[in-house]
């Protein structure tokens, strides 16, 4: 299972578009990040987009590295959201992909199954990448709403009130 997880990590990996291999030139790499400040602005909105739908959720917004940035939990929100929130938004930008498609893409009987043991990995679909001119810089997740689809419709929300500011 353990290859099987190191083999699904390299293909993803060997996957990267050339220009992120092409910053390797030098000895030192230049990032850009989201400020917290915009994070904690996506965050509020996906929070506020669940709202309206009538769902109580838990929104994580994680940098690049997976480090949370913000995470909200609004009142009636089960304890277990913001863990799985955070957990969402880390497999998201770990993996490069929304967690619904790697939830299809990890079942049981899927060549990519034992990506699922990886600490941390959570393939439920609410993981969505933050992406800012071709660059990943982030992920958020959102747990609460009925099913994976809806938090990633929460989650989509969120980054769509900040997209403006993503456009460098």
């Amino acid at each position: 299972m353990k290859r099987l997880a190191a083999a699904v990590l390299a293909a993803w990996t060997l996957s990267l578009p050339l220009a992120a291999k092409a910053q390797d030139d030098g000895a030192l790499v230049t990032l850009q990040v989201m400020k917290v400040e915009v994070a904690l602005e996506l965050a509020q909105a996906a929070l506020e987009h669940c709202r309206e739908e009538g769902y109580q959720v838990a929104v994580a917004v994680v940098d690049r590295f997976g480090v949370p940035q913000a995470v909200l939990r609004d009142r009636y929100a089960g304890p277990h959201t913001p863990d799985t929130a955070t957990r969402k938004a880390w497999t998201s930008v770990s993996f490069r992909a929304p967690t619904t498609d790697l939830s299809e893409n990890t079942k049981p009987e899927g060549a990519a199954f034992g990506a699922r043991d990886i600490t941390n990995a959570l393939m439920l679909g609410g993981g969505v990448p933050v992406d800012a001119a071709g660059s990943l810089v982030g992920a958020v997740g959102v747990s609460g709403a009925p099913s994976g689809e809806l938090d990633e419709a929460c989650a989509q929300a969120g980054i769509d009130a900040v997209a403006d500011q993503l456009a460098f």
